[in-house]
C-alpha cells in the first residue's frame, strides 16, 4: 500500500495493476488484488480473502470486460509514465522509481468505518500524537454477486512517534469492530517523481518521499513479499 494512488498498485505485492487487474473482482466483499496475488493465495498460501477470510473460489471471483475507451485510456497513462521515467537524470535515482519504503510512523488500518477518519478521534489519539491522517476510498462497481455499489475504506495515521505507531498496530490489528475484522499494518510509500527527476516538489502536502529512506525499510517490486 502507498500513500497515494492506492487504486494503481496490488496491496499486497505493491506491482502496478494493469487493465485486466483493475476490472478483476476477487471477491464479494471488494477487497481488490491482481490476479498474480490471487492466484498465489489460492494455490500456495490459506486460499482465503486477506480481508474478510472468505475462501477464494472461481465461482465468487469476477471479471468485468475491459472497454476500448479503458483500453485507450491505460496506454495514455502508461505512455506518461514511462515518458516521466526518461526525463529522471541521474541512473542511481531512477532505479528509485520501482522501490517502496516501510514508514515507521505510518499505521495503514482497513475495516473501519469512515466515522472514525479524523485526527481528532480517540480512537487513534489513544495511541500517540497523531500528526495527519488521510482516508483512501475504493468504490467497487455493482455486480452479480454484490448488486451494490460497495465502498472499502482504507485510513493512513501518522504519528510523531514510531513507537506510537507500533503500539497502534498491535492494538487494532485483529481487533473487531462493528462485527469486522480489524487489519492494521505499516504504510509503505514510494519517491516523489520530482525528486527522482532532482526537481523541488511544487505540492507542499506530497505524501511521497524526498529523501533517500533506509535499506533495511526498502524493497522492490521485483522481490515482492506477501503475507
Amino acid at each position: 500500500m502507498n500513500s497515494d494512488d492506492e487504486d494503481l498498485d496490488c496491496p499486497l505485492c505493491m506491482e502496478e495493476f494493469d487493465i485486466a487487474d483493475r476490472n478483476f473482482r476477487p471477491c464479494p466483499c471488494g477487497y481488490q488484488i491482481c490476479r498474480f496475488c490471487w492466484h498465489h493465495i489460492k494455490t500456495n498460501l490459506n486460499g482465503r480473502c486477506p480481508a474478510c477470510r472468505r475462501t477464494y473460489t472461481d465461482q465468487i471471483a469476477e471479471f468485468i470486460p475491459v472497454s476500448a475507451e479503458e483500453i485507450l485510456r491505460s496506454k495514455r497513462e502508461k505512455k506518461e509514465r514511462e515518458r516521466q521515467n526518461r526525463e529522471m537524470k541521474d541512473p542511481t535515482r531512477r532505479q528509485l522509481s520501482n522501490v517502496r519504503v516501510v514508514q515507521k510512523n505510518l499505521v495503514y488500518v482497513l475495516g473501519l468505518p469512515s466515522k472514525y477518519a479524523s485526527a481528532e478521534h480517540e480512537f487513534f489519539k489513544k495511541y500517540g500524537k497523531v500528526l495527519k491522517l488521510v482516508m483512501s476510498k475504493r468504490t467497487t462497481a455493482p455486480s452479480t454477486n454484490h448488486p451494490n455499489a460497495t465502498t472499502s475504506v482504507g485510513i493512513y495515521v501518522t504519528y510523531a512517534r514510531k513507537e506510537d505507531a507500533a503500539k497502534a498496530i498491535a492494538g487494532i490489528n485483529g481487533a473487531v469492530c462493528g462485527g469486522r475484522v480489524l487489519r492494521a499494518s505499516y504504510g509503505t510509500t514510494k519517491y516523489c517523481t520530482y525528486y527522482l527527476r532532482h526537481m523541488a516538489c511544487p505540492n507542499p502536502n506530497c505524501m511521497y518521499l524526498h529523501e533517500p529512506g533506509d535499506d533495511v525499510d526498502s524493497y522492490n517490486k521485483e522481490n515482492p513479499t506477501l503475507e
